[in-house]
């Protein structure tokens, strides 16, 4: 079993695939998506979207309290681990109308959908190189196996070239970029629709203090007419 296993690591087949599809992927992308794809590693593993979107709709509803009490100023007081919602949170306070909280709402989700794309699309890159990769250290490996005819004892090396390329592009495509890539584009997806949600019942609440200090009038006003 060990001895099988071991016919199927070749150190000079892994570099001529790994290292191909590393400068492939590095030429296709800007360093800053191929740091964020790197950095996606994390929470590829942890995220769970569903319990931010919990933690997140509790959030609004208390800051929801908050507004029926104190102002939209105050609505940065609220207490969440979810630093999305803090981060909105502070806007709103701070913003001058709902207008400009969708401005920046706005603005921001489209800033986190270019960012998540990026990051998939070099996951992306890496499955598409990584069998191409491994045709070519396939068409090396049977160059070398065609120039060595005379020397049947030496062709095994570059059969075994030849036919390890092939499958370590499989294996990198099918089973580590194809599926990192896949995960990602789903959590991107469940994490910008709770986020957008958020928004939406911010803004909303928003609008609604505004309106409603729009329709206030001053007691002293009333007495006149």
């Amino acid at each position: 079993m060990i001895d099988s296993a071991a016919r199927l690591f070749d150190p000079l087949s892994l570099l001529l695939v790994g290292g191909g599809t590393l400068a492939a992927t590095l030429v296709s992308s800007t360093f800053a998506d191929v740091r964020r794809a790197a950095a996606a590693l994390r929470p590829l593993l942890h995220a769970r979207p569903e319990r931010d979107a919990e933690a997140a709709d509790h959030a609004v509803r208390q800051i929801g309290q908050i507004l029926d009490i104190r102002a939209i100023a105050c609505a940065d007081r609220v207490r969440t681990p979810v630093e999305f919602v803090r981060e909105a949170a502070r806007r709103l306070a701070d913003a001058e109308d709902s207008d400009a909280f969708r401005e920046w709402a706005k603005a921001d989700m489209e800033a986190r959908r270019v960012r998540h794309e990026g990051a998939v699309a070099v996951w992306r890159t890496a499955g598409e190189a990584a069998p191409a990769m491994g045709m070519i250290g396939t068409v090396i490996g049977l160059v070398s196996m065609f120039a060595r005819m005379s020397e049947p004892s030496t062709m095994g090396a570059a059969m075994a070239v030849a036919m390890l390329t092939t499958l370590y592009g499989l294996v990198i495509a099918a089973c580590l970029a194809g599926p990192v890539a896949t995960r990602l584009e789903r959590l991107s997806h469940l994490e910008r629709r709770w986020q957008e949600r958020a928004l939406d019942r911010l803004e909303a609440l928003a609008r609604a203090e505004e309106e409603a200090r729009q329709s206030w009038t001053p007691p002293r006003a009333r007495a006149v007419r």
